[in-house]
């Protein structure tokens, strides 16, 4: 295990910068269609990310309170109610 962390740390101090860099770092032309392309894409992944982690956390807070009405509700069919005068 030791050996492969001291080969990633070669690699990761001694490799050319080309390999870590974007095409807008590395010098490559951001205008063109494949670059949109990239932005679009990436832009697409996000909004499918967040409408999906959005649904599944609306989910999540309508079982909470679904899960809270039916425990107020066991809890009050359950008490005993007070006399009638």
């Amino acid at each position: 295990m030791k050996a492969f962390r001291k080969i990633i740390f070669a690699l990761a101090t001694f490799a050319p910068a080309k390999i870590f860099a974007c095409a807008a770092c590395f010098g490559g032309n951001i205008d063109s269609p494949m670059a949109d392309g990239m932005n679009w894409a990436i832009l697409t992944l996000g909004a499918v990310l967040t409408t999906v982690l959005g649904a599944f956390l609306t989910f999540l807070i309508y079982a909470i309170r679904k899960s809270e009405a039916l425990t107020a509700a066991a809890e009050q069919k359950n008490s005993p109610q007070a006399p009638k005068l």
